[in-house]
């Protein structure tokens, strides 16, 4: 799983600014609206589930929505303020949070990569107690107490259902934030007593103000590249400041070109490509390919939605063979080389049975 070296947090893209430091959230004032208008009718509801594809502002929202709470949010005194969920760089609160320091906001999230140890791929449940020992002690008894779990689907059974006990009966003044890109994974039993709030996919140009606004190297690149990200990141910030450099572009230009080809292929570009993206070099490199796969995949049954179940259910399930493909390799860290080789072949056959189907 990918993480950022310096820190060695998981999932975050080295070089940005984590959410908890972001200042503005762009493109999502709808998802704002509906919070603000909970929060001013008195009946903030205790668990949140905010769901969208990764990249689009879910966790910049939780800690702006976290730092919102803790700074004493206005329930049931008339319109939120006209600032909305903002707060100032330099209020405490802002800080404290910053810093991983408040004492009443808890982040449950995977255990980062330490020496010579990769970053773990699930929350587990001693995790969650620790956590939630620390939550309880906290001494906000007149104030909000939040917790973010970043993401959802990172839980394990026996984590999730740790959690489930707090959300099922929470103290007062508390709010759970669930971020989850992929929220069929999450226990129904925690989905059922949550609040969802969707998270829109970004337009293009807001993609382009979220490059701009996080700093360099990104808002230092030209209005081209930017826009060549944008329009390849299918409503991802995250996804576009991967892709925008001129490598990374041809990287997808070259991947999105043997996947047009299917079912057939050039098995000498595919070992090719597999050499590419095997090792620890090609960590990154492999996540672009895989997000440029299952934009493929999502693509071709987008549109192809009219020609009936029977053509489609070959790519809905070789994504989903894929995906747990990948998740096996990342938790056995196996080599990537015949994963990427049994990714085309499967994608291949799955193509050729969804064409012969009646």
């Amino acid at each position: 799983m990918a993480h950022d070296p310096e820190t060695g947090e998981a999932d975050r893209l080295p070089g940005a600014p984590h959410p908890r430091e972001r200042i503005r959230l762009i493109g999502q004032e709808a998802a704002e609206r509906a919070f603000l208008d909970a929060a001013a009718s008195g009946r903030l509801h205790h668990a949140w589930l905010l769901t969208g594809r990764e990249g689009i502002g879910k966790a910049t929202f939780a800690y702006r929505a976290a730092r919102y709470l803790l700074a004493g949010a206005p329930q049931g005194r008339g319109p939120a303020s006209g600032n909305g969920l903002a707060l100032g760089p330099d209020h405490p609160v802002f800080r404290q949070v910053a810093a991983q320091s408040h004492p009443d906001l808890v982040v449950i999230r995977r255990a980062p990569a330490a020496e010579k140890k990769q970053a773990a791929t699930e929350i587990k449940v001693d995790d969650v107690r620790t956590a939630l020992q620390r939550f309880g002690n906290t001494a906000g008894l007149d104030g909000w107490r939040v917790g973010i779990v970043d993401s959802a689907e990172d839980l394990n059974a026996s984590s999730a259902n740790a959690l489930l006990k707090l959300i099922e009966e929470p103290p007062p003044r508390t709010a759970f934030f669930f971020i989850a890109h992929r929220p069929g994974r999450l226990l129904p039993t925690i989905r059922s007593r949550c609040r969802r709030l969707a998270l829109e996919p970004l337009s293009q140009p807001d993609i382009a103000a979220i490059m701009r606004d996080v700093g360099p190297p990104w808002s230092d690149l030209d209005d081209a590249t930017i826009a060549a990200a944008a329009a390849r990141a299918d409503g991802s910030a995250r996804e576009a400041m991967m892709l925008a450099t001129p490598e990374t572009l041809a990287l997808v230009d070259s991947v999105e070109a043997l996947l047009r080809r299917l079912p057939d292929y050039d098995p000498v570009a595919v070992l090719g490509l597999a050499d590419t993206l095997a090792g620890r070099a090609g960590e990154r490199d492999f996540a672009l390919a895989l997000e440029t796969i299952r934009r493929f995949v999502s693509g071709e049954i987008g549109g192809r939605a009219g020609e009936g179940a029977a053509r489609l259910a070959p790519l809905v399930e070789v994504w989903e063979k894929i995906a747990q493909a990948v998740r096996d390799a990342e938790a056995y860290n196996l080599d990537r080389r015949p994963l990427i080789l049994s990714m085309i072949r499967d994608l291949s056959e799955a193509m050729r049975r969804s064409r012969r189907a009646a």
